[in-house]
């Protein structure tokens, strides 16, 4: 089996991150967790320190996340949400994945949520892997080594940094899927109205492919958080 390294990026996530934490205990498979902080002053940091290593990293997802892969020693990169409820198989997953062939995939994802309208889009996103080939940040992504440092990493972007990717290697890399789930949360939706939120999420999709630059994305969407 190949050795995962688990690169999450984090920034002042103190009330999220003892729960994940507790998650990686006594995890199975071969594996290595790095945390990329982008100048945490709420005590995470220290929090984390305890148990794995801390890189620090300029703000922003697809350089903390960056600067994790270049410290990590894995011939897998997983990139994880420090507010994702991991199964206890995650390693077991993305190794059947890999064993298919693939060398790029991601988790199927359902929200801490029953309401209907996150159902739907659980539904939505998991159908958008199997038919569009693009996978998005909470649904745990992840990619051999190899490939990471063939196509550079993430783009240096505010955001979009993982539509980008998805992008990038779409009709180059078969994107595959684990047949578990990741379960991520709901806050956003619930907090900016679900509809609301899910139409400005894909309108800001949309402008992104037809090139709005991704600093004004990046505006937009704090809008809408």
């Amino acid at each position: 089996m190949a050795k995962i390294s688990l690169i999450v990026p984090v920034l002042n996530e103190v009330q999220k991150i003892d729960g994940f934490l507790n998650q990686l205990k006594g995890l199975p498979g071969d594996w290595e967790a790095i945390f990329a902080d982008g100048g945490s002053t709420d005590g995470t940091t220290e929090k984390i320190t305890a148990h794995y290593p801390v890189i620090h990293a300029p703000k922003g997802r697809a350089r903390q996340m960056n600067e994790g892969a270049h410290h990590a020693s894995g011939e897998v990169f997983l990139f994880l949400h420090c507010d994702s409820l991991i199964p206890q198989d995650l390693c077991a997953q993305v190794e059947e994945v890999l064993s298919r062939g693939y060398s790029f995939g991601c988790f199927r994802i359902r929200f801490d949520s029953r309401h209907p309208w996150m159902r739907c889009c659980s539904f939505c996103s998991n159908l958008r892997v199997r038919l569009r080939k693009i996978a998005f940040g909470d649904q745990g992504i992840f990619l051999t080594r190899e490939l990471f440092e063939q196509i550079g990493g993430f783009s240096d972007l505010p955001i979009m940094e993982d539509y980008k990717l998805s992008i990038d290697l779409k009709g180059k890399f078969p994107l595959g899927q684990t047949r578990g789930y990741l379960v991520t949360s709901a806050r956003r939706f619930e907090q900016g109205g679900m509809l609301r939120t899910m139409w400005k999420m894909q309108v800001l999709q949309h402008r992104f492919r037809k090139g709005v630059p991704a600093q004004e994305i990046a505006r937009q969407y704090r809008d809408i958080r």
